[in-house]
C-alpha cells in the first residue's frame, strides 16, 4: 500500500488529499464530501477503507482550499455551488491520470450529500475517464441537466429511513439514462449511523465496483 498526501491543482486552487493506492489496484475511487464535510469524514474513511481492502485506491480531498471553508462556514455560499465543486473534481480527475500510482487506472466517484451531485456533473464532463458512480445518500437532483448526460453506470445508496432524500434519488433515477440502481439500507437514516448500515452502504458500493470493473475487462 501506498498512502501519501496529495495537492490537487484545480483551477487556480490548491486542494489538500490523502492519497492511498494498494498494490496492483484495479482502479482508484475518488470521493466527494458532503457539505460542511472534508477528506477527514470518518465515514468516507470508513467506506474507504473497506474499497482499498478489495484492491481498490482511494483518493479523499477537500474541494474547498481552507479560505473558502472558512467563509463557507459563515455565508454557506460554496457548499452548493454544484458546478464549482464538480469543476474541481474533473481537475482531481485529469490530475489521477497523470499521477504516479493512478497513472491508466480506471476512476469511480463516490458522493455523499451534495458531493453526489457534484460526482454527477464531473462524470457528465469526462465520460470516457469514468468507470462508475457511486451516491451514499445523496442529493443526485442538485446535478440537474448534467443527469441527461451522465453515461456511466450510477449506484444510489439510500436509507430507508431517509424518506425525503430517497424520493429525492427516485425522481433523479427516473433522469439518469445511464444504467443505474437505487440500492435501499433498511433502517439507515440520511447518515447511516444505526449500526451496521454504514458496513451495509459500503459493502454495496464494493460489489458495484468490482461488478463493473469485471465488466470493463470482459
Amino acid at each position: 500500500m501506498v498512502s501519501r498526501p496529495v495537492t490537487v491543482p484545480a483551477g487556480g486552487a490548491a486542494l489538500a488529499g490523502d492519497l492511498a493506492v494498494p498494490e496492483r489496484a484495479r482502479a482508484v475511487v475518488l470521493f466527494a464530501h458532503g457539505s460542511g464535510s472534508s477528506r477527514h469524514s470518518p465515514r468516507n474513511r470508513r467506506v474507504a477503507g473497506v474499497l482499498r481492502a478489495a484492491g481498490l485506491g482511494t483518493l479523499l480531498m477537500d474541494l474547498l482550499t481552507e479560505e473558502e471553508e472558512a467563509r463557507d462556514v459563515l455565508t454557506a455560499e460554496h457548499r452548493f455551488d454544484i458546478p464549482l465543486l464538480g469543476h474541481r473534481l474533473v481537475a482531481a480527475i485529469d490530475w489521477l491520470a497523470d499521477a504516479p500510482g493512478t497513472r491508466g487506472l480506471p476512476v469511480a466517484l463516490f458522493g455523499a450529500s451534495t458531493g453526489a451531485a457534484a460526482a454527477l456533473t464531473a462524470a457528465a464532463e469526462r465520460p470516457d475517464r469514468v468507470l462508475t458512480v457511486v451516491s451514499r445518500g445523496g442529493r443526485p437532483d442538485l446535478a440537474g441537466d448534467a443527469l441527461d448526460a451522465v453515461r456511466a453506470p450510477v449506484l444510489l445508496i439510500v436509507g430507508g429511513r431517509d424518506e425525503q432524500v430517497l424520493g429525492l434519488n427516485q425522481e433523479a433515477a427516473r433522469r439518469l439514462r445511464a444504467p443505474h440502481t437505487v440500492h435501499v439500507v433498511p433502517g439507515a437514516t440520511h447518515l447511516f449511523e444505526e449500526p451496521g448500515t454504514l458496513d451495509r452502504a459500503a459493502d454495496a458500493a464494493r460489489r458495484w465496483c468490482d461488478e463493473h470493473l469485471r465488466s470493463a475487462a470482459g
